[in-house]
């Protein structure tokens, strides 16, 4: 156990910035995560807004042109799949809480932990600064031979992903290196919590899927740089060549995204049932097996590519046997929630809110499956609302309830309940506003990334705007909670949601070493004792 005799902890162990700066401590390390990526998210917000906004009626709007309405939505997708959704669960509470669920003292390898946040924040730097030159409008895709011809700053841009993507590396193979070596005693890996394992299985997707990208990625600025022909088909290159490299990486990204979300919901649903995860193994093994059929189901980004019939039907079928590994995964929470003693806290509304919009997003990724049907939507907004309730409704509702859940534990104190439950209603009531017409809005043909619409879908457009003002609502409100917790806030128990993993057994906040003694495992998942 961690003492708090001394009032120390990994806050105060020392002090100054230049102390941060150079810290090798995880928890750190995984603060200075969380205040990049919550800037960014800020940034990404209010290109949202904008976009909304400009939609909000036919006509030029507050963009005025297409042209600028192009390149919001380039920062909007790039800010938000990039800088915000990828890194944010793995980046904050994955170095925060890993190593401490296995019994850890810190990650393997310190020093490339506090490197992977320098190379981060280089990396989204570099995007930020084309801002102040020729921007970009190329959509977050940078599909070719767009991005080879226009004049806008495409090279730096894509040289700030590969960037990041190398940060994506450090920090997996840190991750996976530290579960397999540095889990106390005891700790074996039918031990370890399940957001280990969707953590763990993220990470090894991130190692063997990015470098695919980053490779296209420099392929690309050597296409534009120099007239290489690889993508342009002017240059006698194909442009259908880098759908194919793009989605290898980008399809997998999305269980990058979703993956730790899942492994937070594991944990909230069996806290606030105040029950033992039903299916533990079934739930493990699922995540390793989302990891691997995630590398073969790129294809049906490209149903009307002109790949050939034989290609499209296997990858409409593969893309349907992801939704067995994620089924069970739902099976088994709803198994969890059955007849346990549920307690309807702000974590754990934010658990069930993902559980009813991650059903919504999955059933309709299964109807994009379908060959005749994805013909249909293909680059229409039904395919923007699935997007949308899969990594918003899904990765950003697992990351608000972790971190409400977590934040006593991280910052030693409670925060306003009824503000929190307030700051769900009005996210979970927005979000669905917002994007549940865009369904409707796809399915009636009404293209994705145009500027301008028709008469006929202007009623659904403004429900939609209305719907993400309310959105933006709720995080004001979380924005609140969390200040008003940080500067008001009366101190946290170690353990207020009485909750069985090894975090909960140390004092609020952690002390700089996490244990004063090395722990030893003695029981089961979420039985610690």
């Amino acid at each position: 156990m961690g003492s708090t005799a001394s009032g120390k902890n990994y806050l105060n162990e020392t002090k100054g910035i230049m102390s941060w700066l150079t810290t090798l401590d995880h928890k750190r390390i995984g603060l200075m995560y969380m205040i990049a990526v919550l800037f960014f998210f800020f940034m990404g917000g209010v290109s949202a807004l904008l976009l909304r906004m400009e939609l909000f009626a036919p006509g030029p709007g507050i963009l005025q042109t297409g042209a600028t309405y192009n390149k919001v939505l380039t920062y909007h997708g790039a800010i938000m799949v990039f800088m915000v959704i990828i890194p944010g669960i793995p980046a904050i509470l994955g170095n925060f809480f890993l190593p401490i669920h296995i019994g850890a003292k810190d990650v393997a390898f310190p020093r490339l932990n506090l490197l992977s946040w320098y190379v981060f924040m280089a990396g989204a730097l570099l995007a930020a600064s084309t801002l102040f030159t020729s921007q970009i409008d190329t959509g977050w895709t940078f599909y070719t031979p767009y991005s080879i011809r226009t004049e806008t700053a495409v090279i730096t841009m894509v040289l700030a992903a590969f960037i990041m993507g190398m940060s994506s590396i450090l920090t997996g193979l840190n991750f996976i290196v530290t579960v397999h070596k540095l889990r106390a005693q005891g700790m074996t890996m039918t031990r370890i919590p399940l957001f280990v394992w969707a953590v763990y299985s993220t990470a090894i997707i991130q190692i063997l899927a990015t470098p695919v990208l980053a490779i296209t990625l420099l392929l690309l600025a050597a296409e534009r740089a120099f007239g290489v022909g690889i993508f342009d088909a002017e240059l006698g290159g194909d442009p259908v060549l880098f759908q194919h490299f793009f989605w290898f990486y980008s399809h997998p990204a999305v269980y990058i995204m979703i993956l730790p979300a899942m492994g937070i919901i594991s944990e909230l649903i069996s806290a606030f049932s105040r029950k033992v995860i039903f299916g533990y193994t079934a739930i493990a093994m699922s995540s390793l097996g989302i990891a691997a059929v995630s590398f073969f189901v790129w294809g049906h980004h490209m149903f009307v590519s002109g790949q050939s019939e034989i290609a499209g039907v296997v990858f409409s079928f593969i893309t349907m046997l992801v939704g067995v590994p994620t089924a069970i995964k739902m099976f088994n929470w709803l198994a969890t929630l059955y007849k346990g003693q549920i307690s309807f806290q702000s974590p754990m509304l934010y658990a069930l809110g993902f559980l009813f919009l991650f059903a919504i997003g999955g059933v309709t990724g299964v109807m994009l499956a379908v060959i005749g049907l994805d013909v249909h939507f293909h680059d229409t907004y039904f395919v923007v609302a699935h997007f949308h309730y899969v990594m918003v409704g899904g990765t950003l509702m697992a990351l608000m309830g972790g971190f409400y859940y977590w934040m006593p534990k991280m910052f030693g104190k409670m925060f306003n309940e009824l503000l929190a439950q307030l700051s769900f209603v009005f996210i979970f009531i927005g979000f669905n506003v917002t994007f549940f017409p865009q369904f409707v809005l796809g399915a009636l043909g009404m293209p994705r990334r145009y500027f301008d619409y028709l008469p006929a879908y202007e009623s659904l457009n403004k429900i939609s705007t209305v719907g993400s003002w309310l959105i933006a609502a709720g995080f004001l409100i979380s924005l609140y909670v969390i200040l008003d917790s940080l500067f008001r806030g009366k101190p946290a128990p170690a353990n207020p949601w009485g909750a069985k993993t090894l975090e909960w057994t140390i004092p609020s906040p952690p002390p700089h070493s996490n244990f004063d003694v090395d722990p030893i495992v003695t029981a089961g998942p979420y039985e610690y004792r």
